[in-house]
């Protein structure tokens, strides 16, 4: 019950939100979530036989990245057109965004290899490992995340100081964004 007064009263003080930020408080109800392909499964494996004919399952299809257009130029999107930031903090691959940091800013996930959309670079592209096991996408060897209270289109949170580095947008070639 305290949850939904929690996000009943989120919902009420959305057209406040203008900006980045707020309290730590704020629940993740707004968080969007990865963007993953799904993959069918084999028949024998749904039947749960393997024959000497049967063929291996293809590879899960990952999350795509892409280039878009933006008020700061041309900025890395998901395929959903939701917009992808960098936490400067991070100077390796090694996410360090968790609790409260991961609740604010989503970790950009998938279950397969990411998929290079329209201007991204594939080689580019990797997953580090979080905590938990899951897969982080990683561009140019930075772990990206979202912003969880912005809908596809929006980039309300570049340059913006939080948990104790600036998030930022990247360009086609990895690097952020003054």
């Amino acid at each position: 019950m305290r949850r939904l007064l929690a996000i009943a009263t989120l919902i009420a003080a959305m057209p406040a939100l203008i900006a980045c930020g707020g309290s730590d408080d704020e629940p993740d109800n707004a968080a969007p979530a990865a963007k993953v392909g799904g993959v069918a499964a084999d028949a024998d494996a749904k039947n749960g036989t393997e024959g000497a004919n049967a063929k291996p399952k293809p590879e899960a299809m990952g999350t795509e990245i892409a280039i878009g257009e933006s008020q700061f130029g041309e900025i890395v999107f998901d395929g959903s057109n939701q917009a992808i930031y960098l936490f400067d903090k991070e100077t390796s691959s090694k996410a360090e965004c968790y609790a409260d940091c991961a609740d604010a800013w989503p970790p950009v996930l998938t279950e397969g290899k990411p998929v290079a959309g329209d201007g991204v670079n594939q080689e580019l592209l990797g997953t580090t490992e979080r905590d938990d096991g899951s897969a982080q996408v990683t561009y140019a060897g930075q772990p990206l995340y979202y912003y969880a209270h912005e809908e596809p289109g929006q980039v309300l949170c570049h340059n913006v100081s939080e948990f104790g580095g600036l998030w930022l947008v990247l360009n086609a070639a990895g690097n952020a964004l003054p």
